[in-house]
């Protein structure tokens, strides 16, 4: 890996994540031009995320709810239509690729429902995680529908624990981007 194109290309930008969450937006930008079009990655320091964007995940308590007018079919469409335009498609037969962790099963239904309002079923862009109430128990059950993702990733790393496991789809499943 480390011959190939591909290292050379990542090794040149490996600081610009990090400079953003680091410096802020302008002090980031800058850093980053200047990395990425002058020293081309030579800097002889590599920075590093002090934090995990899970822990800036804040609890629901500390927020209003937030009421979004209905789409207008113009600018803003609805769930079904985003996600249509997306091309997603997943084998119905393949093993979903975002799973629990298995030592963390507990968290869906005991910290991210009672103490984050369940923040997955909202973040997320394809109404991937839905809680659903649980006919057995009486309390709502995290279904995940892992044929709706369009592999933002954002539930890997910004859920209280982090405990959804992405992987990659088999056979390359996923958005199908036409403009990209």
């Amino acid at each position: 890996m480390k011959d190939s194109w591909v290292h050379k290309e990542l090794f040149e930008v490996r600081n610009t994540h990090a400079a953003f969450s680091k410096f802020g937006f302008l002090p980031g930008l800058a850093y980053s031009g200047f990395a990425a079009h002058i020293t081309k990655g030579n800097e002889p320091w590599t920075l590093e995320h002090k934090t995990r964007d899970a822990d800036f995940t804040k609890e629901a308590k500390n927020f209003e709810p937030i009421e979004y007018n209905a789409p207008d079919g113009v600018l803003t469409f609805d769930l079904l239509t985003n996600l249509q335009r997306s091309g997603t498609y997943h084998d119905d037969d393949q093993r979903a690729h975002l799973r629990i962790k298995p030592h963390l099963e507990n968290i869906p239904e005991s910290v991210s429902m009672q103490k984050y309002a369940a923040p997955e079923s909202r973040f997320c862009p394809a109404a991937v995680y839905e809680y659903v109430e649980d006919e057995k128990s009486n309390s709502p059950k995290l279904v995940i529908n892992a044929q709706n993702c369009v592999h933002c990733k954002c539930c890997s790393i910004k859920m209280p624990g982090e405990y959804i496991n992405w992987t990659v789809p088999e056979g390359g499943g996923g958005p199908n981007y036409q403009v990209m």
